[in-house]
């Protein structure tokens, strides 16, 4: 089921990169992959920001127990997750200032870890930015790890929706509603 949920999540991705394309096509200029990229990852990147900025300090060690729970992440686990992935998906790019899941890992104050998470999209925006239309769907890597530039980017965005949604969850059961969900929040 969550394989399906999250190749459903990159088709969407996928559908939502040419219209917005085609919206700079408009406008007169040719659309640069890149950009449209940055822009979709701008959009989770305020969202997942925001839900991380809205849960308390004391509330990062969160975890459902009632109903089907059991070995899930705590909140500040799901926060780190995604700021390790956040470079994991652009490891072999070439690009400086990545950083070790390890060290994303021993983080434990709310401080620290949102910090993580922001540096973690600067990072991610920079790969970003590196996709053009002449290499956005070359094949690159090798055996059963080839991937685009632009299939992995595509992966990444879908990703953060993926656990966007787990954080809303744990922000709604702690009474908190998500400020994308806020009235004027999106």
């Amino acid at each position: 089921m969550k394989v399906i949920r999250i190749c459903c999540i990159a088709m969407l991705c996928c559908l939502l990169a040419p219209a917005t394309m085609t919206r700079a096509q408009a406008a007169g200029a040719q659309a640069v992959p890149g950009d449209t990229y940055n822009h979709l990852m701008s959009i989770m990147e305020k969202q997942i920001v925001g839900a991380a900025d809205a849960m308390p300090a004391d509330k990062y060690n969160f975890a459902p127990t009632q109903g089907d729970f059991k070995g899930v992440r705590t909140f500040g686990s799901q926060v780190k997750h995604l700021a390790e992935t956040n470079y994991e998906f652009f490891e072999g790019w070439n690009l400086p200032g990545a950083v070790k899941e390890a060290d994303i890992e021993k983080l434990t104050s709310k401080d620290d870890i949102m910090k993580a998470l922001k540096d973690s999209y600067t990072y991610a925006h920079s790969a970003l930015s590196t996709i053009t239309a002449a290499n956005a769907f070359t094949i690159e890597g090798s055996g059963e790890k080839k991937w685009t530039r632009g299939g992995m980017a595509a992966f990444c965005i879908a990703h953060s929706m993926d656990h966007y949604g787990q954080m809303v969850v744990y922000l709604r059961m702690n009474g908190i509603v998500p400020p994308a969900s806020r009235q004027g929040g999106m």
